[in-house]
């Protein structure tokens, strides 16, 4: 089992700056593929930025976002800048064990989210 705590929304007027962070309740380091994610008011949910042993990021933040992992603190994170309206929603961090060819699919850890809104 893993437990997963989002930290680190808030709310940010656009071209601002905010940093997540995933407090992760063990190691990942033995293999462990991890994920933000986000859900914006009446869309699904997509995946924005996951990490093994490379990154992938959606094309929309891309440039913008960067994920990283703390395997000594056991945190995941998601640097996020120039942020716009359209990044605002629900940012919720996912994990699974290993790969499965997909960076955006097969989570089933998930934690219960951070709120970020980004005002033009």
């Amino acid at each position: 089992q893993v437990q997963l705590e989002e930290s680190g929304g808030g709310s940010v007027q656009a071209g601002g700056s905010l940093r997540l962070s995933c407090a992760v309740s063990r190691n990942t380091q033995d293999g462990y593929t991890m994920g933000w994610f986000r859900q914006a008011p009446g869309k699904e949910r997509e995946a924005v930025a996951s990490i093994y042993v490379g990154k992938w990021y959606s094309d929309s933040v891309k440039g913008r976002f960067t994920i990283f992992r703390d395997d000594t603190e056991n945190t995941l994170s998601l640097q996020m800048n120039s942020l716009k309206p359209e990044d605002s929603g629900m940012y919720y961090c996912a994990a699974r064990r290993g790969w499965n060819g997909s960076w955006q699919t097969g989570y089933n850890y998930w934690g219960q989210g951070t709120q970020v809104t980004v005002s033009s």
